[in-house]
């Protein structure tokens, strides 16, 4: 029964489909995980019910040989008692040849007894030669599954990690987005700009106060020379005369 139960566990396991599984996972790693540790303890116990499997063909297989022999031995007994059972008879020694045949005969049922048993252990070592043979190629499925299946988990997580550095650095690159008025760059770009336009109207305020000054330079001028004039005038000469001068 034991056999049956690992050899039953074997072939659902090899007729899984992983992929299917996997579709159907809500964690694939997590199954994968799980494929991983129910095929690594079915090849446990396969590996060491077919060991126990083999143990016990090869002694059915020593039995079996050990019969062969035996019958072999019981032959080459029963062909050496009858020889000299045919001496003794030659020599006229009935009593004794009829000793020898007697032993023979006795050899002759041991052989036949032995080879009985011989033929009738057959059937069960070569039916036992096939389970093995079907474990052993169970297994074999087994483990190049079970490295498919660490593959797999090892690709899966290769893409885990790979996605979660892009999304780190997609997340990296939108926090330094400059088009984004809502992050930290966007702000100070927007303080720098202020800045930059008080700045530019301080320099027109000081340029128009420039020439607001310049302006009043030249009004004082003209009330200067209308002063002069005015002088001129008053000590009697004309405005031209001032000119002239």
């Amino acid at each position: 029964m034991a056999k049956q139960s690992i050899f039953g566990r074997i072939s659902t396991l090899m007729k899984a489909n992983i992929n299917a599984l996997l579709d159907s996972a809500e964690d694939p790693q997590k199954m994968l995980d799980q494929l991983v540790r129910d095929y690594t303890n079915s090849i446990a116990d396969a590996e060491s019910a077919i060991a126990e499997t083999i143990g016990n063909l090869r002694l059915l297989e020593r039995d079996h040989q050990e019969d062969i022999q035996a019958a072999t031995e019981w032959g080459n007994k029963a062909l050496a008692a009858s020889r000299k059972a045919d001496e003794l008879r030659t020599t006229g020694n009935t009593p004794d040849a009829d000793k020898f045949d007697n032993l023979a005969k006795i050899a002759l049922q041991r052989q036949i007894s032995e080879e009985n048993e011989a033929r009738a252990i057959a059937p069960t070592i070569a039916s036992q030669n096939e389970v093995v043979d079907k474990l052993k190629e169970g297994l074999n499925g087994m483990k190049q599954k079970l490295e498919q299946l660490k593959s797999k988990r090892s690709e899966l997580l290769a893409r885990a990690k790979t996605a979660e550095a892009q999304n780190k650095v997609h997340d990296a690159v939108k926090s330094i987005d400059v088009l984004d008025p809502t992050s930290e760059l966007g702000r100070f770009e927007d303080k720098v700009r202020r800045q930059e336009a008080l700045a530019t109207g301080k320099q027109e305020l000081a340029a128009s106060t420039l020439d607001a000054q310049f302006n009043q330079l030249e009004d004082v001028g003209e009330l200067t020379e209308v002063e002069a004039r005015l002088a001129v005038l008053k000590a009697g000469g004309t405005p031209q005369a001032a000119i002239g001068n």
